[in-house]
């Protein structure tokens, strides 16, 4: 994660997970949906909950998989009349120890080697705990909708303009009409 203020935090204690999965449920309360809505910059979020599935991966490392479940209101981007969005947003990361072989990034010749396709590299965690509630809060920020709009809104202000009348002339358009051979002249 990143050093940036989060926008919502449940520490989930993984030295005694198995290979067994746990199930653990999460939910803001209003003081942290609040701070949630001030830092997505929404007029408020309604409600933040989720469920996750928390499993050993490999040797040391931790498997997350959930869902997180968001109710946002937000500004329609053409009245500013408030407008309700449902998210439900499916997650998966993988955890590992800070000082983990699998922390380690592979580099050749001091590039970062990066499969596009592949999975993500996983992020690392320090003592015994992990941040589920900093991945859910992530993958439902990035769900959010950015221009929303309240439904059968159209914006009628918008005026479009024939491509055949802007267009410019080109500076060299005066070249066009310069005879060979006259250019002393």
């Amino acid at each position: 994660m990143t050093t940036e203020k989060q926008a919502y935090s449940y520490k989930v204690r993984v030295g005694h997970v198995a290979a067994n999965p746990i199930t653990v449920t999460f939910e803001a309360d209003e003081a942290e949906r609040r701070e949630i809505a001030r830092i997505w910059d929404v007029p408020a979020v309604e409600s933040f909950s989720g469920e996750a599935s928390v499993a050993r991966w490999k040797r040391d490392g931790v498997r997350v998989k959930g869902e997180v479940k968001v109710r946002i209101v937000q500004e329609c981007v053409v009245t500013l009349e408030p407008v309700e969005q449902d998210i439900a947003e499916r997650f998966e990361a993988l955890f590992v120890p800070e000082n983990s072989r699998l922390a380690r990034q592979d580099t050749t010749d001091g590039e970062l080697v990066v499969d596009p396709e592949g999975a993500d590299i996983p992020e690392t965690f320090t003592g015994d705990s992990i941040d589920l509630g900093a991945v859910a809060a992530e993958f439902a920020a990035l769900a959010i909708d950015p221009y929303p709009r309240k439904e059968g809104v159209e914006f009628e202000g918008f005026i479009e303009s024939d491509p055949a009348e802007d267009k410019k002339e080109s500076p060299f358009a005066v070249l066009k009409f310069a005879k060979p051979g006259n250019e002393g002249e």
